[in-house]
């Protein structure tokens, strides 16, 4: 799994990351969270068929979801892409993804937000009970919790322990050092990352963010284009068990990625 892709840095590095990537690290599935592609926020479709082509086999998405409506008929479609779980159930789009990997094993791919810092959504833990039950018992289940809150992304951890093979944070664009796997076989990390500029703050060139903070007069916040990275998590699950048996980060430098 892939953190927040943020604009065409982000973009550009996830197309040429991901199938060296997957050749090298021999990995049969692909998880990206791709809110943020649409120069920094939303996602054209454009840009989905962009990830699929490079070998993205399921995409998240998280509170910044509608900013592109363009893409409102792709969410009414059979494509493997989710909004949140816990959005209504009115909003477009479908709360789970089931699709196969490469050797035809099941997997099921879940987003949901925590409501801390957030604006308001329905409950999430709720929400995880409702779909995990629509779930077939042979999916392998992956959970992307798209929050603010630390807390909340340990709750959602521990509240799905044992349930599924993995619970990965996104949406503070912030990789953390806490990769584990928990008592009942569920690998957690509290946020992946971000796919992007790391010269700057969270993706946008430091200036016009900095400006704003100090004197709250509003400047664009342009995407960055330096030390552009792809941060990302590896898991490794039994097939028998659906339970993870390894977590690793990752961290991949454009400039580290061969040439075709």
């Amino acid at each position: 799994m892939i953190g927040d892709i943020v604009g065409t840095p982000g973009m550009r590095v996830v197309r040429r990351a991901v199938p060296w990537l997957r050749a090298s690290e021999h990995l049969d599935f692909v998880i990206a969270n791709a809110e943020n592609a649409a120069n920094g926020s939303g996602l054209y479709p454009s840009n989905y068929k962009q990830l699929r082509n490079a070998g993205v086999d399921a995409v998240t998405l998280g509170d910044h979801i509608y900013k592109r409506l363009e893409i409102a008929s792709l969410l009414r479609s059979d494509e493997p892409i989710c909004r949140p779980a816990n959005y209504p159930p009115e909003s477009l789009g479908r709360d789970h993804v089931l699709t196969l990997t490469i050797e035809g094993t099941l997997v099921a791919v879940i987003s949901v937000m925590g409501r801390t810092f957030m604006r308001p959504v329905d409950c999430p833990y709720r929400a995880m009970d409702r779909v995990l039950a629509q779930v077939p018992d042979n999916a392998i289940v992956v959970v992307d919790i798209h929050a603010e809150a630390t807390a909340d992304k340990y709750l959602m951890g521990h509240y799905l322990n044992g349930r599924v093979a993995a619970v990965i944070g996104t949406h503070t664009h912030v990789p953390t050092a806490d990769e584990q796997i928990l008592s009942g076989g569920t690998a957690f990390l509290c946020d992946v990352g971000m796919c992007g500029p790391y010269e700057g703050i969270l993706g946008r060139k430091v200036d016009p963010v900095l400006a704003t903070a100090v004197t709250f007069i509003p400047h664009t916040f342009e995407i960055g284009t330096e030390d552009v990275r792809m941060a990302g998590v590896i898991v490794d699950v039994d097939p028998a068990t659906r339970r993870a048996t390894a977590i690793r980060r990752i961290m991949v430098r454009e400039c580290d990625v061969p040439m075709e």
